[in-house]
């Protein structure tokens, strides 16, 4: 099966205070560094960017800008990609993913899912709380054998995910755009080093990880 990817690299880093996924991490942009992995699985690869962009394409097959949303940046990208079999979407902000779990995301998919994404198994208590008075009250604890948190890489079918983003218009990943229109979506096991940049502190770790690991 031929395999695409999607690096989406399109979010303005409000919290991060600025374009987090074009930090640099060495000789590379951790936008660069996600487009290097993917391509361990994937022959094309296009990333999406704000309509701001202004860097040196990070190394990708195409270039593209993305929309007001995570979902029409996917969109944006699923547009320029060539025929292929299966899409792999992925965070630009997680450039610790390895080429294993690309591979992991994608075996699953050419098995037979609809959609596979990592997940990693719960280890805290989660409390269900409500706003009562000003203040947080809870009412329940959540059976944690149950839930798992999520990362990507994610990898689909590409028709099945043509046809989810047809149907809905947006949500938090293309995974729940699949499992609204029906689809199959199965858990790999996720990667703990897997760490998403959102704040200053977490590109020190990203790049503290890099150094631990050469």
């Amino acid at each position: 099966m031929s395999v695409a990817a999607i690096v989406v690299a399109g979010g303005r880093g409000v919290r991060f205070g600025g374009p987090k996924q074009f930090s640099r991490l060495g000789d590379e942009t951790v936008a660069a560094r996600s487009v290097r992995i993917a391509r361990t699985v994937a022959n094309f690869v296009v990333l999406v960017v704000p309509a701001d962009y202004l860097g040196a394409d990070e190394g990708a097959d195409a270039v593209v800008a993305g929309g007001d949303t995570r979902a029409a940046s996917v969109r944006a990208g699923l547009e320029v990609l060539p025929p292929s079999d299966v899409v792999v979407v992925h965070d630009a902000a997680r450039p610790l993913a390895t080429g294993r779990l690309f591979e992991s995301v994608v075996d699953a998919v050419t098995a037979g899912a609809d959609a596979a994404i990592p997940g990693l198994a719960v280890t805290d208590t989660v409390k269900r709380v409500v706003s009562r008075d000003g203040q947080l009250v809870v009412v329940g604890t959540v059976d944690r054998r149950d839930l798992v948190t999520v990362q990507t890489p994610q990898a689909f079918r590409r028709d099945v995910l043509e046809r989810a983003h047809e149907a809905l218009d947006d949500a938090t990943d293309d995974a729940a755009l699949v499992e609204a229109a029906g689809g199959v979506v199965v858990v790999v096991p996720g990667e703990v080093s897997n760490l998403k940049i959102t704040e200053p502190d977490d590109l020190s770790r990203v790049v503290s990880s890099i150094e631990e690991n050469s």
